[in-house]
């Protein structure tokens, strides 16, 4: 089982919910359960590879892409979602390109202790990720000061704020649909 609710297949679809698969097929040509978990409901699809697609792969985004690959995966494992955290960790790794320096960046996120292996921004922006999805009404202007005295601009700053947001929502919706990475292709560099 895929999920805890029923999924369309590509061969039952109807024509809306056609061109909303079609735009949410990955590079590799499938259409992974995070998406296909909308198939009842094309709309929410749509709306979802819109935000995904404009947190994670916009051309206007500076924060390098396993930053912000690692930040998704912080916020997944401060949520316990396996699912995002298999997809965003393998990219992460990837990205990072140094096998022991992604262990020890995985070890230190996993014991909630992000300092053990990032500092500067990196490190500033775990402590901000952290803060707004375990105490979202306590988050106060200095949280965004401490960015920008980091070296962040505000642009990078609401880079990093959709990212975390983003990754709060899609870790509900998997974790309570019981959405699971059965027939998925995990990562996006997947075979690269």
């Amino acid at each position: 089982m895929t999920a805890w609710i029923a999924m369309v297949a590509d061969e039952d679809a109807e024509p809306a919910l056609r061109e909303a698969l079609a735009l949410a097929r990955t590079p590799h040509g499938t259409v992974d359960n995070v998406m296909r978990v909308h198939s009842l409901r094309p709309a929410t699809l749509l709306g979802h590879v819109a935000l995904y697609r404009a947190c994670l792969h916009d051309d206007a985004n500076t924060l390098a892409p396993w930053l912000q690959e690692t930040i998704a995966s912080y916020v997944s494992m401060l949520n316990a979602c396996p699912y995002s955290l298999a997809n965003h960790w393998a990219n992460a790794r990837h990205l990072i390109g140094d096998a022991a320096r992604a262990d020890a960046i995985e070890a230190a996120l996993a014991a909630e202790a992000p300092e053990q292996a990032l500092d500067g921004a990196a490190l500033a922006l775990m402590r901000y990720a952290r803060k707004l999805t375990r105490e979202p009404g306590a988050m106060a202007q200095a949280d965004v000061a401490a960015l920008r005295a980091a070296g962040l601009d505000d642009g990078q700053i609401l880079e990093a704020n959709q990212i975390v947001g983003y990754f709060n929502y899609v870790n509900r919706q998997l974790n309570g649909l019981g959405v699971t990475t059965e027939g998925d292709v995990v990562g996006y560099y997947a075979g690269a």
